[in-house]
């Protein structure tokens, strides 16, 4: 892990004000940030705020990695959800139309394939608002886990709320993370979506940890929400029992059909601004540059990493929207000097994993 203390003096012998007086490792774990508190951050001048946001990446993470993830949709629509962004809604009339769970066989070859091309994780997503009634589709996702994982790749799915139980069987196959955003603010919330509570997102998240399985839980930006709103979305996460291993920040892509079909992208300084508090908030977490991404110039990207996102989704899409092509983000990264992460390389996840420091091929040799 890099260790960097960065300091920038004035003529009068003082630091400026993007450094704070306490070393920044010393908040490492904290999970006691008041709202204000990350309001202020998040108000800071841009340029200041990523400064601070650089400084602290570098003290957790090295700087020149980042994590290539792929994900596949491998059950799409006909979800009795309300999500007003999301095209796999019944409810709503959209492109996207309802199949069924696909079959082993094509999850294992996009594995494959991902993995070849250097994504280290495999994401698996399923539009159901939970697993009731589903004994052998989950039987079958579960299938789908131990194989992947078999493959020395880490693995995270998205299937909707889960109980302990159902988390319990999850971690058991070998999965390594589950994703469930929470989307945006408290407050915000029932704007977006009504017909899941916030509270029913926080206890899926609960059996996920207490499962041992990582925590990716992020949100979207463009849904109406305001600067109050993203802010409570991060202060909401950094007060867990411990920080998601992964934060997503995804750019509201809109999707005609949907009640946010008309809504405006988000300005890139706000995208800038979000990742940039949300590295200094969750110093150890894994910043991911999730859907919109390739709407965004090269430069806008590097400015990106450079606040602290460690980690895209790259191959040919995302659940249901546009991805960066794995050709076209390798070149991009070699230009800017970044590599990719190895599978398992985060040393939170790692320790879930009970793994150490170990190699994707180390841990596929362990499975």
């Amino acid at each position: 892990m890099l260790r960097y203390t960065v300091r920038a003096p004035s003529k009068l012998g003082r630091t400026l004000a993007t450094h704070t007086a306490t070393p920044i490792s010393a908040q490492a774990s904290r999970r006691t940030w008041a709202r204000q508190e990350i309001q202020n951050l998040y108000d800071t001048p841009l340029l200041d705020l990523v400064f601070r946001s650089a400084s602290v990446h570098r003290q957790h993470h090295d700087p020149s990695k980042i994590q290539l993830c792929t994900l596949m949709n491998i059950k799409t629509g006909g979800c009795t959800e309300d999500c007003s962004y999301c095209s796999q809604s019944s409810r709503y009339s959209t492109p996207t139309k309802a199949s069924r769970l696909v079959e082993l066989e094509p999850v294992l070859e996009a594995a494959r394939k991902a993995k070849e091309n250097g994504s280290t994780r495999f994401c698996m997503g399923a539009a159901w608002r939970d697993l009731a009634g589903r004994k052998r589709g989950f039987e079958k996702i579960l299938e789908m886990v131990r194989e992947v994982r078999g493959m020395g790749m880490e693995v995270c799915t998205t299937l909707g709320m889960l109980s302990p139980e159902q988390a319990r069987q999850l971690k058991e196959a070998g999965l390594t993370a589950y994703n469930h955003n929470l989307d945006t603010s408290r407050e915000f919330y029932p704007q977006v979506i009504t017909t899941r509570s916030y509270d029913e997102r926080l206890d899926t998240i609960t059996a996920v940890r207490d499962a041992g399985i990582s925590v990716c839980s992020g949100g979207i930006l463009g849904l109406g929400e305001s600067d109050k709103d993203r802010v409570g979305l991060i202060w909401e996460v950094s007060n867990m029992p411990e920080h998601p291993e992964s934060f997503p920040v995804n750019a509201l892509v809109p999707i005609p059909g949907t009640p946010l079909e008309g809504n405006e992208a988000v300005k890139y300084h706000i995208l800038l601004r979000t990742i940039a508090t949300a590295r200094i908030v969750l110093p150890t977490t894994i910043i991911r540059l999730a859907a919109g991404r390739n709407t965004l110039a090269e430069s806008e990207q590097a400015m990106c990493f450079m606040a602290g996102a460690n980690a895209v989704f790259t191959g040919e899409q995302m659940l249901t929207t546009p991805c960066s092509p794995w050709d076209e983000d390798k070149e991009m990264m070699g230009r800017w000097g970044l590599a990719g992460m190895q599978s398992f390389e985060q040393v939170s996840v790692a320790r879930k994993e009970g793994l150490g420091h170990r190699s994707g091929e180390e841990v596929a040799m362990l499975a």
